[in-house]
C-alpha cells in the first residue's frame, strides 16, 4: 500500500474513533438548531467563525456538496435551510451522524463515502455550491481537491473553503502547551516528513489523524490555478487560548467562484 493510501486508511480509522470518543467535531446539531434553520435563523462555519450569509445566496433548491464535512453539523443545517444537500466524507462513522440526524429530523440529505481528492462519484457541473470546512489538512496534496471541486460545480457556482494558516504548524507543540512559541518546523508542515519516524508512530498509535499544513501557494494559488476566481476572504481564530492566535489569526476562509 502506498504512503498516500496508508494515510487515507489511517485517517478514516482516526475519524471513526473520534466519533466513538465523542469528539466535538463529530457531535450533530440539536433539534432546536434544525427548527431555527427551517425558519431562516442559521449559521455554519468553515472555520471557528460563522460564514457571511451573503456567501450563500438563496439556498432554496441549491444543490450543495458538503465536501469532507460529515459529522451532522453543517450539512443538516443547510438542508433545513432549503438546500438539496449531499455530504461526502471519508469516515463511515461521521457520515452515519448525518444520516441519523436527517432521519430523526425528517431532512432530505444524501451521504456518500469517498476521498475528497476523487469526486468521480459525481458528474461534471452537478452542484451549485461546494462547502468545504477545515479538512484538507488530512491530505498530502490539496491541489486535486480544488480541481475536482471546480469540475463538479456549475459555471457561476461557488466553492467555500476553510483551512489552516500554515503558521499554525510552525511551533513546537510541547512548548506551546507550556505557553511559549518556539519555532520548530518549516512550512509547509507534514506529519510524513517534518517529524521523526518515532514521533509519527506515536501519532499513529494514539489514533489521532495525520495532518498536513499546506502552503498558501497551494491553498489560495491552487484554487486560482484550478480555474477559480477568489471572490471572498476572511481570517479567524480559535481564541486566545491557542497561543499563536494572540499574534496572528490561524484560520482562513475563502469564497471562490467558477466563471460563468
Amino acid at each position: 500500500m502506498s504512503d498516500q493510501e496508508n494515510v487515507k486508511a489511517h485517517n478514516r480509522r482516526a475519524w471513526d474513533k473520534r466519533v466513538a470518543d465523542g469528539n466535538r467535531w463529530t457531535m450533530p446539531v440539536s433539534s432546536e438548531q434544525i427548527a431555527r434553520a427551517r425558519e431562516g435563523d442559521w449559521e455554519v462555519g468553515l472555520t471557528p467563525s460563522p460564514v457571511p450569509r451573503d456567501w450563500f445566496g438563496n439556498l432554496t433548491g441549491t444543490r450543495v456538496l458538503g465536501l469532507a464535512s460529515a459529522g451532522g453539523q453543517q450539512g443538516p443545517i443547510l438542508a433545513a435551510a432549503g438546500a438539496v444537500v449531499t455530504v461526502f466524507d471519508l469516515s463511515p462513522a461521521q457520515l452515519a451522524q448525518d444520516a441519523a440526524l436527517a432521519e430523526r429530523e425528517g431532512l432530505t440529505l444524501t451521504t456518500v463515502e469517498g476521498d475528497m481528492r476523487d469526486l468521480s462519484a459525481f458528474e461534471d457541473e452537478s452542484f451549485d455550491l461546494v462547502f468545504h470546512p477545515v479538512a484538507n489538512i488530512y491530505v498530502e496534496d490539496v491541489n486535486p481537491v480544488w480541481r475536482e471541486a471546480f469540475r463538479v460545480l456549475r459555471p457561476g457556482g461557488s466553492l467555500l473553503s476553510g483551512f489552516y494558516n500554515p503558521v499554525m504548524c510552525l511551533f513546537d507543540d510541547g512548548q506551546l502547551d507550556a505557553g511559549v512559541c518556539v519555532l520548530r518546523y518549516e512550512s509547509p508542515y507534514s506529519d510524513m516528513t517534518s517529524i521523526s519516524a518515532a514521533e509519527r508512530k506515536e501519532i499513529e498509535d494514539s489514533g489521532d489523524p495525520l495532518v498536513f499544513a499546506h502552503s498558501l501557494d497551494d491553498q489560495i494559488g491552487g484554487q486560482i490555478a484550478a480555474g477559480f476566481a477568489i471572490t471572498g476572504f476572511f481570517e479567524s481564530s480559535r481564541g486566545r487560548d491557542f497561543l499563536p492566535d494572540r499574534f496572528i489569526p490561524t484560520y482562513i476562509a475563502t469564497r471562490a467562484t467558477k466563471p460563468s
